[in-house]
């Protein structure tokens, strides 16, 4: 079908969390280990696993009509893609990663500067070359094929670029973090030509609002309670919404039944709150999708 979109997934360490958010968004896709091509619940999309290196390449070209991939492979090849979303996902955090310069702990490298003449290894190689160029600092990059961190430990390196999350593996190599390149999260990226297709465009539109959805909804849950007429105004006064919680009365009875979203990050202190300020039947749930 001419108008079917095909959509790149990113294969890789971010491939069970896209197929995860894709679910509570409302996709099931089934991935088979044989297969680059997983099916999807939906006539409308075909879509193939890609490396989220070679995401941005494979939209560009038109190979794919979209994809999902990080900014960082977007800047590493300045890929004339559109962006059509932010998605702040990965397989570890609900938080951008970070590409960072690392030496040795004992290096007497502090700044940028002091790398003057010296070797990094790193697999983001154009953007790295790019950024010391841009200083006007004479840097030798070389790409690695992985385990980057150990080539520091190893003398292969005086530094390295690498991306991290946590800092956990950087610092059980015994490296130092002496500055941050970027700050990058996966984008849903379309192709020009596509993004001009109405129907494409569509599609591309509404799996962009659901996944944001869905995302958003991870970090909501709902409140449900019961309250006397004479504490509600105090448990209201108490309750974050998105606009202002719901309120409506019990049958034959002075109580009111309350219902609200709140972050989930507040709920294990907002709901010890409420019980002493007299509410009761409180329930808590998650939410699927908030559009």
């Amino acid at each position: 079908m001419k108008d079917v979109l095909k959509l790149g997934l990113p294969k890789g360490s971010l491939q069970d969390a896209t197929v995860a958010l894709f679910r509570r968004s409302g996709w099931k896709i089934n991935v088979n280990s044989r297969s680059y091509f997983p099916e999807i619940n939906d006539d409308t999309i075909e879509c193939a696993l890609c490396r989220a290196q070679e995401m941005a390449a494979n939209v560009q070209e038109g190979t794919l009509d979209a994809g999902l991939t990080g900014m960082d492979w977007i800047a590493e090849n300045n890929s004339d893609v559109h962006v059509v979303q932010d998605l702040v996902y990965s397989k570890v955090s609900a938080r951008p990663a970070r590409w960072v310069l690392a030496v040795a702990y004992d290096s007497p490298i502090k700044k940028l500067e002091d790398l003057k003449g010296k070797k990094i290894s790193t697999e983001l190689v154009k953007f790295t070359e790019r950024y010391f160029k841009e200083r006007n600092i004479d840097v030798n990059v070389e790409f690695s094929w992985g385990a980057t961190e150990a080539k520091v430990v190893n003398g292969l390196a005086d530094a390295i670029v690498e991306i991290t999350e946590t800092e956990a593996t950087i610092k059980a190599h015994g490296l130092r973090i002496i500055h941050e390149l970027m700050q990058t999260n996966t984008q849903l990226i379309a192709n020009h030509d596509a993004w001009k297709n109405p129907v494409k465009k569509e599609k591309i539109r509404q799996i962009a609002l659901l996944l944001k959805g869905a995302l958003l909804g991870e970090k909501l849950v709902g409140l449900k309670m019961n309250v006397p007429e004479p504490k509600l105004n105090k448990i209201v006064s108490l309750l974050p919404s998105l606009n202002a919680p719901t309120v409506s009365n019990l049958y034959q009875s002075t109580w009111f039944s309350v219902e609200t979203v709140v972050d989930s990050g507040v709920v294990r202190d907002l709901i010890p709150e409420l019980l002493k300020s007299g509410a009761e039947g409180i329930v808590e749930y998650p939410l699927n999708k908030v559009v």
